[in-house]
């Protein structure tokens, strides 16, 4: 003790200071801190670099992009060890599934028998039986398509008291209908909106397969022309949205003359509308469902939906294929606690659906204790011992907000767990109805029309029939006044007028003024 306070006296107080004492030592010391801090950054940029890798490494798999976006889609995974990959086509227990025949009345002609006259492996003669069945080999075959051109002739008549040519007029559904009838207007408006067909290729499939040489401009004027006869019908299922119980929307950009539009697709349960509008905010969501909307909204966490609710209280069902993404993304993050995180919670998730699917197995109420079982444990995973970063830090807020809105469907019947609904509908847009193409009345059976039509602020398109879209069907194409009215069509006056003098023969009248005028 003592020769160590001897030691304390001749070196003095022991110092802290680590800085070393000796030039080559503080050179050294100088370059280890400059090291260290140069390690340190070069551990922050890999650390951005990954999680940029991880958000560009994001598909339709584990997060809201749509399939679309997968410009590469990743390989399938192998199957579990011991188990072989399966073989493309039916699996072993599959139910097989027949082409139901055509009935007796849609053959074309009596059924052609074949006989034996003899058996095929002795030779000997066949007796009539009734123990079995015939073979049935039905063949479908697309007949010639026939052509129908009617001529409508508007005779001319000179009165000398008016000093001019008057005309009878025409029907109002040859007035109106241009130069396509009924049917013809039904396959290119199809083309045009339910395959999305370009006004090219429209044109070379109704010269190369139908045998009618039309341009695209006239092809254009037949689809306005449908797209005007729809706008009622779309007037009346937009003013119907409001009243429905249950409504799945979902909303796509794209765009219009260069100009960044927005398409909102309201799927209902009997029919499907979309909307286009310049904008994506919640002010689409008001002004076409209003204030008052009591019916639950199926959507993504996009903050319009989040606004609706928030200044008006709508009742929302938050999609939860979503929510599997985002918690998908989570595993793929480089922070392990990321990683832990969303492992837990997809674990909670996944033992949620094995809930559902296993539905039949339990009684009703047993099944609503246990999904609301696995609900809460979904909600204490998510927000409970939440690890420090951004990224889970978000997904635990948005459960500890909005994590009710996730599981509405369990106790809102008829409410589905996602937004698939209007996310497919919203991406097909291929909208049908059935039209009255003719001016008549008469609803037509020549097939579906899906055109785009213009309604007040925006566009719209009427998709899939069903009792109240049918009931609209009947007024298509009623134009307004559509009492088939007598009124003279004026030509220039004169008996030497150009139209005065048309005849028949004449081939120049074929794309003359009473053509045009149907083609309005």
């Amino acid at each position: 003790m003592l020769n160590a306070r001897r030691g304390e006296d001749r070196l003095g107080p022991m110092s802290t200071d680590t800085t070393p004492s000796c030039a080559n030592c503080q050179r050294l010391q100088a370059e280890v801190d400059g090291l260290r801090a140069e390690l340190e950054a070069l551990r922050a940029v890999v650390a951005q670099l990954q999680r940029q890798l991880a958000a560009a490494r994001k598909d339709s798999s584990n997060s809201s992009k749509p399939p679309s976006s997968d410009i590469v889609k990743p390989p399938k995974p192998p199957p579990p060890p011991g188990q072989q990959r399966r073989k493309p086509g039916g699996q072993p227990g599959h139910t097989s599934h027949q082409r139901v025949p055509f009935p007796p009345e849609m053959l074309a002609s009596a059924p052609t028998d074949y006989l034996l006259d003899a058996c095929p492996s002795c030779g000997g003669h066949l007796l009539v039986t009734d123990d079995a069945e015939p073979i049935v080999a039905q063949r479908v075959e697309i007949a010639t398509v026939p052509l129908e051109i009617h001529e409508h002739c508007s005779h001319p008549g000179w009165c000398p008291c008016c000093q001019k040519t008057c005309y009878a007029p025409f029907p109002l559904s040859i007035e109106r209908g241009g130069l396509a009838g009924p049917r013809l207007t039904t396959v290119i408006a199809y083309l045009k909106g339910a395959c999305h067909a370009s006004y090219s290729t429209i044109r070379k499939f109704v010269r190369d397969v139908i045998g009618l040489t039309i341009s695209r401009g006239q092809l254009a004027k037949i689809v306005a022309k449908v797209s005007r006869a729809l706008e009622r019908p779309y007037e009346e299922l937009l003013g119907d949205l409001p009243g429905q119980p249950v409504l799945n929307v979902d909303e796509t950009g794209h765009k219009q003359n260069g100009q960044q539009h927005w398409t909102w697709c309201f799927r209902a349960g009997l029919y499907t509308l979309f909307k286009i509008d310049p904008t994506r905010s919640a002010d689409v969501l008001i002004g076409v469902l209003g204030s008052e909307f009591d019916g639950v909204l199926g959507c993504d966490y996009f903050s319009a939906y989040r606004r609706y609710h928030r200044e008006f209280g709508v009742v929302l069902q938050f999609c939860l294929a979503h929510l599997i993404r985002d918690v998908k993304y989570l595993t793929t993050l480089p922070d392990a606690r990321d990683r832990a995180y969303g492992e837990g919670l997809r674990e909670a998730l996944r033992d949620l659906f094995a809930v559902i699917h296993r539905r039949e197995e339990w009684t009703e109420a047993e099944f609503r204790v246990r999904l609301g079982s696995a609900r809460d444990e979904v909600l204490r995973r998510g927000t409970s011992d939440v690890p420090a970063t951004r990224a889970s830090g978000n997904l635990a807020a948005r459960l500890e907000a909005h994590g009710a809105s996730y599981f509405r469907f369990i106790t809102e019947p008829g409410i589905g767990p996602t937004n698939n609904l209007a996310e497919q509908a919203g991406r097909a847009r291929r909208p049908v109805v059935r039209a009255d193409l003719d001016g008549d009345g008469d609803v037509q059976s020549a097939g579906a029309v899906g055109v785009r039509v213009s309604g007040s602020g925006g566009d719209g398109v009427v998709r899939r029939g069903g009792g109240a879209l049918a009931a609209a069907a009947r007024d298509l194409i009623r134009v307004e006044g559509a009492g088939r009215r007598s009124r003279g069509m004026q030509g220039p006056r004169g008996p030497g007028s150009p139209r005065g003098d048309r005849r028949r023969g004449d081939p120049s009248r074929v794309t003359g003024g009473a053509l045009r005028r149907g083609d309005r």
